[in-house]
């Protein structure tokens, strides 16, 4: 009998963690979605939240911010993130090494880099030649941010170790508040962080990396192969959320989007939301739907290349699945 109660013990706690993971007794199936770091940037996702889109397809989102593209890959390697969203480079390195389970890109958000280049003072005409001499954070290493910023700094002849020093000791998170404390005579930083420096005095925005630097699959959906080929509604239904809110912010002012995501940014005003918003519109930072292209992906390789941290060229076919997000819009096109 204590055999007997031992067996029925570890099989409900062996499924208890399971049924965490999935269907709620609200009937709401429950995702972790484990974001690379929380910025404005990312304004279709939180529109997504915010109007109902993920409610109405009887999903549950539990956001976490990861602080970081390797933070986030390590939640969806680990199983503690159901969903990943990050630089698709991350998934890029784990093909690489060979892993089995590797993950799956199936949906894109940013089609361009979204950090604003600070400096300690305003200049109206800036030209990068003015970065000569100067040290610039950033940020980590082998991350989509500094490689997309190394990438552009090298197209003006811009080079780490020969007429500039890059920053890449710096944790993302930190950026911000390091170049505030006086490290750096520039910053590459994401909204509304970098709003919010210009308004306190404290930084100027003098260019966009992401209109600079071209068309590249900045931020993407994905997870391992397993929890794609197990859950093929529930990725549909995620992704029938974000692409309603990629169509719906192209009817909407930047006055009603920032209304609309107040909710998620408050340590920020509205009028810091509006204002972060128009920045990223201004340069096309979205994408209307969540289809990755292989020109994209390949541009993206290109900036890998040029940043040195790519091993050897991934297979789009490999790493990209654009069929539900093809469904998706096929539905929803064709109601």
């Amino acid at each position: 009998m204590k055999k007997l109660l031992t067996i029925i013990l570890s099989l409900i706690l062996l499924i208890l963690p399971l049924a965490a993971c999935g269907e709620k007794n609200d009937g709401k199936i429950k995702i972790r979605l484990n974001e690379v770091t929380h910025s404005i940037f990312y304004t279709p996702q939180y529109l997504a939240l915010s109007l109902g889109y993920f409610d109405e397809e009887g999903l549950e989102i539990d956001l976490i911010n990861g602080g970081g593209a390797d933070v986030s890959m390590n939640a969806i390697l680990s199983g503690a993130a159901d969903i990943g969203f990050m630089g698709p480079e991350a998934a890029i390195y784990v093909y690489t090494q060979g892993r089995k389970d590797y993950p799956i890109i199936f949906g894109q958000l940013t089609k361009r880099d979204g950090s604003f280049l600070v400096g300690r003072q305003s200049d109206d005409n800036f030209d990068y030649s003015k970065l000569q001499g100067k040290e610039i954070i950033a940020g980590r290493k082998g991350g989509m941010p500094a490689m997309t910023l190394e990438y552009v700094f090298n197209q003006h002849g811009l080079y780490d170790g020969q007429n500039i020093t890059l920053r890449f000791d710096i944790k993302f998170d930190l950026m911000g508040p390091a170049f505030e404390s006086g490290t750096g005579d520039y910053v590459a930083l994401f909204e509304p962080v970098a709003s919010d420096l210009e308004k306190r005095g404290k930084g100027y925005i003098v260019a966009s990396i992401g209109a600079d630097s071209g068309e590249v699959p900045y931020t993407a959906y994905m997870a391992e192969q397993s929890y794609i080929k197990n859950n093929p509604e529930v990725i549909k239904k995620f992704l029938r959320a974000i692409y309603r809110a990629q169509q719906k912010i192209k009817d909407m002012t930047d006055e009603e989007v920032a209304e609309t995501i107040l909710e998620h940014f408050l340590g920020s005003t509205l009028e810091q939301i509006t204002a972060a918003v128009r920045n990223y519109r201004a340069i096309d930072a979205w994408m209307d739907n969540p289809i990755m292209t292989q020109e994209s992906f390949n541009r993206m390789q290109d900036i890998l290349e040029n940043a040195g941290e790519l091993q050897a060229r991934a297979d789009y076919s490999k790493l990209v699945d654009n069929s539900y997000a093809q469904a998706v819009i096929d539905e929803l096109q064709n109601k």
